[in-house]
Order: C-alpha cells, then structure tokens, then sequence
C-alpha cells in the first residue's frame, strides 16, 4: 500500500539520520557547539536534565532488562550497573559502536535491529524495558503494536521506563514541518548541512497517561519543566 511504503521510507530515512548524526548526537544533550545557547538557557536545560536522569535512576531497571532504540549510552549507563543481563537494540550501527566502546560490559549484549520488527528469542521476558527519547519517533499507526509487543514481553511484575521531548509552546529547537507530508514529519539538519526527515510527535505527560490508559497500561507521567516528559507503565491486571 502507498501509506505503508511512504511510511517505511521515513523510517528508513529516520535511521540513516542517527547513524549520520552519531557522532553529533551527544553534542545537542550536552549543549556543546552549536547547541550552546549561552550559559542562562544551558543552566535551565541541565536542570531539566538532571530531573530527567534521578528520574531513570530511580526507575532502578534491574534483572533482565531490555533498552530499546539505546542510542549513544546516555541512558545505558544507568542500566549496565544495576543490570544482571542488558540487552541494548538500535537500528543504526555507528551510535551503537559507540555505545559499546563506553559502555560494553559483559553484562552487556548489543544488537542491531529494526526496533520496529525486532522480537526477543523465544521465550525470553524482561523485568524492565527501558526507552529514551524514542516514544516520539513512532508513527501513530504503529503505536498501539507497540506497546501490545511490550506487554507480551515482560516478565510477570515487570516495568516500563520512557523519556522524550514534551510538547508544549515553549519546548524550543524542535525542526520544521514538512511540505506535503504527514504532521508527524519533521526535518532535521547536521552541522555538516545535510538534512533529514524523521518522525517526531511530542507529547504532554497527561496525553500520554490517557493514551496508555486506553491501551490497557497504568501510566505515571511528569514533566521536567517545560522541556522533557518521562514515565512508567505497567500493564494494568
């Protein structure tokens, strides 16, 4: 179908953006070069930041646990100390070299995947699934599969942990909307001037709390402030 393969293409662009941005990606969280925004703005952002990661810390991901779209390792380093077994999946080769030169342990399994189509081995279940800013890179019509694969992949008592952009007017260096294409398509650029389209939706922590809650989860959302959006879930009994 047209939709689908218009949908796969953004996907597949989505992925060639992190594996270009690689080496970038932790500039931007960082506030170094160009995402240096002076030192009033960068003290709100780290603030925020700070939140965000006693946040994660908190959530205490412990067992087997799962990382999802695991990026550079700004969030697996929370989860490789308190981990038995961390299995950390993205689709971009380049962010997760990078990841295991930091944080590669042997505790630690890597693997490159579609996080999209990925399935666990069979018969593996997870006490905690993790994912940073990755729930603002699904396309709504893949939202809810997604989380029925979560809950089917969960050990009994198990727990979902996520953070991403929040929405919201102030939420500033968001990208640009693209011509001709879905709402959800947002174009973002390098420092070396290429340019990409991905998906990025942002979300409210009260959305998000009724869209789990329709789906069958009890969700926990908060805000940092005006920048970031985190939360549990658990599937609801």
């Amino acid at each position: 179908m047209e939709g689908e393969t218009e949908l796969g293409g953004l996907l597949e662009e989505q992925v060639e953006y992190y594996e270009a941005r690689a080496e970038e990606y932790d500039d931007c969280y960082l506030r170094r070069g160009r995402y240096d925004r002076g030192p009033e703005e960068n003290e709100k952002w780290f603030a925020e930041t700070a939140t965000l990661e006693s946040a994660a810390e908190a959530f205490g991901a412990s067992g087997t646990v799962l990382e999802l779209a695991c990026g550079t390792g700004l969030w697996t380093r929370f989860l490789v100390p308190r981990a038995d077994r961390l299995l950390a999946i993205d689709g971009a080769t380049n962010v997760l070299e990078l990841n295991r030169s930091r944080y590669g342990a042997p505790n630690v399994e890597y693997q490159r995947a579609d996080v999209f189509e990925w399935k666990p081995p069979e018969g593996e279940l997870y006490d905690a699934i993790f994912f940073g800013f990755f729930i603002s890179h699904i396309p709504p019509a893949l939202f809810e599969g997604f989380w029925n694969d979560l809950r089917s992949w969960l050990a009994p008592g198990g727990r979902v942990f996520f953070c991403d952009d929040a929405a919201g007017s102030e939420r500033p260096f968001g990208g640009e909307r693209v011509d001709a294409a879905p709402e959800f398509a947002l174009k973002r650029g390098l420092t070396d001037g290429r340019e990409f389209t991905i998906v990025k939706i942002f979300y409210a922590p009260e959305e998000l709390t009724r869209t789990l809650a329709d789906l069958g989860w009890e969700a926990e959302c908060a805000s940092t402030g005006r920048l970031f959006v985190y939360g549990t879930a658990t599937p609801r009994a």
